[in-house]
């Protein structure tokens, strides 16, 4: 079972990382029109950020935290349904290709300055995010096989344990998704407000 489940962790995380290399390869593939509206919303974040214009930090927390516990209603939803598998795969995979995107545009836009403005903004909460996504994705595969296996193949085994198991993970992931979205509602502004200026001290390179 913990072979299984230690299968299930790394095909999730290689398909997360799949979705991160396709997400930073989707840059090069947009038109010049298009980059240069993505550099020019880039430009006017690091300009409110450098202004101090921003939302408070307990509305932010509230945003990130609504926002994560959306991603994890749905996997706990797909998990409890047959066919949601598929669909646990794809979220995914979309969440690498989000953060392989965003990596993307700033070091196509401020090349090595990009790449330390992504190890401030976003590389900090997805560290604490994305092993908490692995983590309950598994589960809902797990939980997904458990019922085919025992509803469809008709093999003996117990659903409320197995559904009582899944849920708790739900309630864990939930709380490592809330300490995700407390460090990057008062932990990641201070760290962007120090590596900004350097970006805003530059132009764009596209």
């Amino acid at each position: 079972m913990a072979k299984n489940q230690l299968s299930l962790y790394v095909f999730v995380s290689v398909l997360f990382i799949v979705g991160v290399i396709f997400g930073a390869l989707m840059v090069n593939a947009l038109t010049l029109e298009q980059q240069q509206d993505l550099a020019l919303d880039v430009d006017q974040y690091v300009q409110m950020i450098n202004q101090g214009i921003g939302s408070g930090a307990a509305d932010s927390f509230w945003d990130r935290f609504f926002f994560h516990s959306k991603w994890l209603l749905v996997l706990w939803l797909l998990g409890i349904t047959v066919i949601g598998i598929p669909g646990v795969l794809a979220l995914n995979f979309l969440k690498g290709a989000l953060v392989g995107f965003s990596v993307g545009t700033l070091i196509n836009q401020y090349a090595w300055k990009g790449v330390l403005f992504s190890l401030v903004s976003i590389a900090p909460q997805n560290i604490i995010a994305v092993p908490a996504m692995v983590i309950m994705s598994a589960a809902a595969i797990s939980f997904s096989m458990f019922v085919i296996k025992n509803r469809l193949l008709r093999q003996k085994g117990e659903l409320a344990p197995e559904l009582g198991s899944f849920t708790s993970t739900a309630v864990l992931m939930l709380l490592v998704f809330a300490g995700a979205a407390l460090f990057e509602a008062y932990i990641s502004p201070a760290m962007i407000s120090w590596v900004s200026p350097l970006l805003a001290s530059v132009s764009a390179t596209i």
